[in-house]
């Protein structure tokens, strides 16, 4: 899954979108998206697979992740037609989203779903991922969004998973080792992410034998 290349393809649905809010400041949609990863990270951390099927916890972290992956997409979007570009909001965007992936990632990873070194590997294989591609950028090269996880998989892969977990438990299925659906989603997370992270940094590297 590589969606961040497919940026170009979902852009007439997001500036259809981004219309609607064209009066509404861009920094205050960046600081909407954290706050919905915030309660998708509370809602991951509070679920578990005795309450599952009572209150559907998961149904709502995935619904959370979905608001910040939208409003993420929008503020770039709004701040273009309302012609508020900016180093700055650009900057806000990129801290708010490294906070927004730990509070998400992080609060599944501190959840019953997961083993602790499991959620551990996965968060630094994600911050480790975004890390390389804006460092790219930072020693002048372009902003890298190759390799197989980037921040747009992970947002639609904490959507279907908090899903296919639900329906695991409500039909009583039973994975081998003692293992849960999301636990296996973060084991993808963390060797995926940390591969991903490694292909950036070889790709700038590459980059600079050919400057």
């Amino acid at each position: 899954m590589v969606l961040d290349k497919k940026r170009d393809s979902v852009d007439p649905v997001l500036s259809v979108v981004a219309k609607r809010f064209s009066n509404v400041n861009p920094d205050v949609l960046t600081w909407l998206a954290l706050v919905f990863a915030v309660l998708s990270g509370i809602f991951f951390y509070f679920s578990s697979v005795e309450m599952e099927l009572l209150n559907y916890y998961l149904f709502f972290a995935a619904l959370f992740v979905f608001l910040n992956g939208l409003f993420d997409a929008v503020d770039g979007k709004v701040a273009k037609i309302a012609n508020k570009t900016s180093l700055r909001g650009d900057f806000l965007d990129h801290a708010l989203d490294r906070y927004a992936d730990v509070f998400m990632v992080g609060g599944l990873a501190l959840s019953s779903w997961c083993r602790p070194s499991i959620g551990l590997l996965a968060v630094i294989g994600m911050l480790l991922t975004s890390y390389m591609g804006t460092q790219s950028q930072a020693i002048g090269h372009k902003r890298d969004y190759s390799g197989l996880l980037g921040r747009a998989d992970r947002l639609v892969l904490l959507m279907i998973f908090p899903v296919v977990q639900h329906i695991a438990l409500r039909y009583s299925l039973q994975l081998p080792w003692n293992t849960t659906v999301l636990e296996w989603g973060l084991i993808y997370f963390a060797v995926v992410g940390n591969i991903t992270a490694v292909q950036r940094f070889y790709s700038t590297l590459k980059w600079f034998r050919k400057k």
